[in-house]
């Protein structure tokens, strides 16, 4: 599903990621750890195709991303979803049409649109918000909104950008939870946190570290 090696990125002269190798495998749930600065949400953003693979090889979701080009990228995004740290809700969409923006660009038929988008909103407890503005919902219920909108189309892995950093530790928790049932049904989830308590609330859980920049992973 997910294999890295030997992946070195540079920003501005400056090593970010130095040698970063891992790997992950279908429905499988992996935290990706390591002090601020260390790389975590450039390595994602290599990984979603949003930054130029250079150094080092990485095959994400059956994609060699050493061969993905711009053109190819909607390709890349069908398997390989993100949620971002600041959540990216339209806020001039409701609940259910954020969740739904995946699906309308790809051109989704009406009634698959729904159904997708209804199970999405049911499995992240958001369906008596469906037609609420999506700005009208606390912190917690657009980190759920950003979920389901990750998870609509079906993706075979998942991207998460320290998607519990600007929650408390019960919301946290839950969050948590959420993606691990994802990973239980088979998406793949790479999750970065620094978190230390999430990660020893999910003790079987696979964990990357990245020592920080010119170090090894």
């Amino acid at each position: 599903m997910l294999r890295v090696e030997g992946l070195c990125h540079d920003f501005g002269g400056r090593r970010v990621l130095a040698d970063v190798s891992l790997g992950l495998d279908e429905g499988g749930f992996a935290f990706l750890t390591g002090p601020s600065g260390s790389g975590k949400t450039t390595l994602l953003r290599l990984l979603h195709g949003s930054l130029p693979l250079g150094q080092g090889a990485a095959v994400i979701a059956g994609h060699d991303l050493a061969a993905v080009t711009p053109r190819d990228i909607h390709k890349l995004r069908r398997d390989v979803s993100m949620v971002f740290q600041d959540f990216r809700i339209l806020p001039d969409r409701s609940v259910f049409e954020n969740v739904a923006l995946p699906l309308v660009v790809r051109g989704a038929p009406r009634e698959v649109l729904t159904r997708r988008v209804g199970a999405a909103l049911v499995a992240l407890e958001l369906d008596a918000e469906a037609d609420r503005p999506a700005t009208e919902l606390p912190g917690g219920g657009l980190q759920r909104v950003a979920i389901a909108r990750a998870v609509v189309a079906g993706p075979r892995i998942m991207l998460a950008d320290e998607p519990t950093g600007n929650l408390d530790d019960a919301l946290s928790l839950k969050v948590l939870g959420i993606l691990r049932q994802f990973a239980a049904h088979g998406t793949a989830v790479l999750m970065a946190t620094h978190s230390r308590d999430l990660v020893a609330a999910a003790p079987d859980a696979t964990v990357f570290r990245l020592p920080g920049p010119g170090g090894a992973a």
